[in-house]
């Protein structure tokens, strides 16, 4: 990770480090990948100042970059829209070894499309695709990483967007759900906080308001022997599994320690 770059010419070379010196001082922790990344996507001299502006001034790199990577894809990711993590590469997995080629997958709270984009490319891009979110500015990121693979997304509520004729369908159902407590979102670092929209965050006073409904309408679109997938926190996953079990499904956690990822599946039985 700290190797040195190999630049074409002393002038990139001191290009390099004049960057890496911004990025250092604005307490950037991974300064040399980030310079490395911003300077190979970055057109022009003129852009690489404007980039490593906002990244010094606080905006995620991602934000700033204009993409994130996310189990081996360039998802776009627009100013504003919640970036991928990558403990969330672990739900995706997971969902990877229930699904089968030609599914019939469903992404709600989608964000930027990145977790349905990567489980359909695991799938070697064999399924039926579906995304939606409450928010206008996800939706059209996410119409970018989507739709070129097939994929359709829709803006609106939960499953209110969906068409009926996907009710009892579905074989997957990812929901990366805000979870985080109202009360608690003051204290997330500022790159998100400030920069992510506060609907992809605020998971209400307990943080799984928006869970519940998700698991609430599960089971009348899920297919016989389909799942729900969602991540959670390790502390609320005993009232997560609780609340997927009362409504009907029969609940696991999948834990990936290495990550710190805690992901509840939901199955319909059938």
């Amino acid at each position: 990770m700290s190797a040195s770059p190999s630049p074409s010419s002393s002038s990139s070379l001191v290009g390099f480090s004049a960057v890496v010196t911004r990025l250092r001082a604005a307490g950037c922790v991974f300064a040399e990948d980030e310079a490395r990344l911003i300077l190979d996507t970055a057109r022009t001299a003129a852009e690489t100042g404007a980039m490593v502006d906002r990244r010094a001034a606080g905006l995620p790199l991602e934000h700033v970059l204009g993409w994130a990577e996310f189990r081996g894809l360039r998802i776009s990711v627009d100013a504003g829209v919640f970036v991928p993590r990558r403990r969330t590469e672990f739900l995706v997995e997971r969902a990877a070894a229930l699904a089968r080629p030609g599914a019939v997958v469903v992404d709600l709270c989608c964000g930027s499309g990145a977790l349905g984009a990567a489980l359909v490319a695991a799938l070697g891009g064999r399924a039926e695709w579906y995304a939606a979110d409450i928010d206008p500015a996800a939706v059209r990121c996410a119409r970018r990483n989507v739709e070129p693979g097939g994929g359709t997304v829709y803006e609106g509520d939960l499953y209110e967007p969906l068409p009926a004729a996907l009710r009892g369908r579905v074989d997957v159902l990812l929901a990366n759900v805000p979870y985080v407590p109202t009360g608690e979102v003051g204290l997330l670092p500022p790159e998100a906080r400030v920069h992510e929209a506060r609907v992809a965050l605020d998971g209400g006073a307990d943080g799984l308001d928006v869970l519940r409904r998700v698991t609430a309408g599960a089971p009348g679109w899920l297919a016989p022997g389909g799942s729900l997938l969602f991540e959670t926190s390790e502390g609320q996953a005993s009232r997560a599994l609780d609340i997927v079990a009362a409504d009907g499904l029969v609940p696991r956690v999948a834990v990936c320690e290495e990550r710190e990822a805690t992901v509840v599946i939901g199955a319909l039985g059938g």
